[in-house]
C-alpha cells in the first residue's frame, strides 16, 4: 500500500485518467474528489462490505425458509 501525505487542494493521479484530490480537512473527517471516467467504478468501501453481506445472506437460506418451501411443495401434492 502505497501511504502518501497530501494538503487541501493537492491531489494524487492514480494512471493516465484518474485524480483524486483532498477538498478539505475537518478535524477527523477528510472530504475528496475523485475524477474519473464514467467507466471507473468507484464505491464506498462500507457500502460494498454491506452489499457482499446482503449477498451472501440472500444466498444462504434460513433453515425456517427451507423448511416452509419445503412444506409447501409437499402441499402441493
Amino acid at each position: 500500500m502505497l501511504v502518501l501525505s497530501r494538503r487541501v487542494g493537492e491531489s494524487v493521479v492514480i494512471g493516465d485518467d484518474v485524480t483524486i484530490t483532498i477538498l478539505e480537512v475537518r478535524g477527523d473527517i477528510v472530504r475528496v474528489g475523485i475524477d474519473a471516467p464514467r467507466s471507473v467504478a468507484v464505491h464506498r468501501a462500507e457500502l460494498l462490505e454491506q452489499l457482499e453481506h446482503s449477498n451472501r445472506e440472500a444466498a444462504s437460506p434460513s433453515e425456517d425458509a427451507v423448511a416452509n418451501l419445503t412444506q409447501a411443495l409437499r402441499n402441493q401434492d
